[in-house]
C-alpha cells in the first residue's frame, strides 16, 4: 500500500472502516486477491516476485497492511521483502503487540516500512523509521502514506477528510469508497513533501491515485468489519493506463474462537 486511510471505532457498526491503494511497477507480477490455497484462512492478495503481500484479512479476523517509506531514489537494497510482515501475521496466532515487538527486534533486516496489524480488539502501529517500540492505534480516524502514521502529506489529509466526510453522512458503499480512492487531484508544490526523488517526481506520485505506464496504482481495496462479525473486502485492479480490469468482492464471518 503506498496510501490508505481507515476508521478505527469511530462508527457504531463498524469497528474497522479502511480504504486504500497499492501503487507499484506495473511490471512486478501480482495475484489478485483471494483465499490463499496454502493458507485458507488468509484473503490477500500477493506478491509472486517475493512472495509476501500488502494487504490481507483472516477469517479469524486479523488485519494487516504495509507500506512502505520512501527515502530517495536509490534506497538500499534490503535483505528481506517488507510484504512478508504482513504474510506472516496474518498466518499466525500471536497477538499483535507481541509480533511487533518480535519485528521490532529485525527490523533492519528490511527495507524502510510503516505496518499496521491487529484484529477487532485492537490495532498496533511499527515503522522502522519511527519509534523503536510499538504503538497502539487510537480510535479516530488515521491516514498513511510512504512515511509515519499521520504524517500530514497532502493526499493523506485529502483522503481523511473525505472519509470523515463520508462517516457524517452516513455514505459508506463501495461506489463513494472507491470514489475516494479514485482521486487524482493533486497539490501545489510547495505543499509536496522532499523526500529525494525530485520536484518532478513529487507531482507524479502526489494524488491519491496514482496514473503513470511506469509505476502507479495497481490495486484499489476495502475492508469493513461489521460489529456482528461480517466482513467485506472488496479490490479493484487496473491496467497500466488506469482503467479498471475487474472488482473482486468477498463477504465472510469473522470466526474469533
Amino acid at each position: 500500500m503506498c496510501l490508505l486511510v481507515l476508521a478505527w471505532k469511530t462508527h457504531p457498526d463498524y469497528p474497522l472502516i479502511f480504504a486504500g491503494n497499492r501503487d507499484e511497477l506495473h511490471a512486478r507480477p501480482s495475484a489478485a486477491a483471494g483465499f490463499w490455497p496454502h493458507s485458507p484462512r488468509v484473503l490477500a492478495g500477493r506478491d509472486l516476485q517475493a512472495g509476501g503481500t500488502w494487504l490481507g484479512l483472516t477469517t479469524d479476523g486479523r488485519f494487516a497492511v504495509v507500506t512502505n517509506y520512501r527515502a530517495g531514489l536509490n534506497p538500499e537494497k534490503a535483505e528481506r521483502s517488507r510484504g512478508e510482515l504482513a504474510a506472516d501475521f496474518l498466518q499466525t496466532r500471536i497477538p499483535a503487540h507481541v509480533y511487533l515487538r518480535e519485528v521490532a527486534k529485525r527490523a533492519n533486516k528490511f527495507g524502510a516500512f510503516s505496518l499496521i496489524v491487529g484484529d477487532r480488539g485492537a490495532l498496533w502501529y511499527l515503522s522502522n523509521r519511527g519509534e523503536s517500540e510499538p504503538q497502539q492505534v487510537t480510535p479516530g480516524i488515521h491516514g498513511l502514506s510512504n512515511h509515519l502514521l499521520d504524517t500530514p502529506w497532502p493526499k493523506v489529509t485529502r483522503s481523511m477528510a473525505a472519509l470523515n466526510r463520508l462517516l457524517e453522512r452516513q455514505n459508506l458503499n463501495d461506489t463513494a469508497l472507491f470514489a475516494l480512492l479514485a482521486d487524482r487531484g493533486t497539490a501545489a508544490d510547495e505543499l509536496l513533501p522532499d523526500t529525494g526523488i525530485g520536484t518532478e517526481r513529487e507531482r507524479q506520485v502526489a494524488p491519491v491515485f496514482v496514473a503513470n505506464p511506469v509505476y502507479g496504482t495497481r490495486c484499489s481495496s476495502l475492508i469493513l468489519l461489521h460489529a456482528d462479525g461480517q466482513a467485506r473486502f472488496a479490490e479493484r485492479r487496473f491496467a497500466a493506463d488506469g482503467g479498471a480490469l475487474e472488482t473482486r468482492i468477498f463477504h465472510h464471518s469473522v470466526c474469533t474462537r
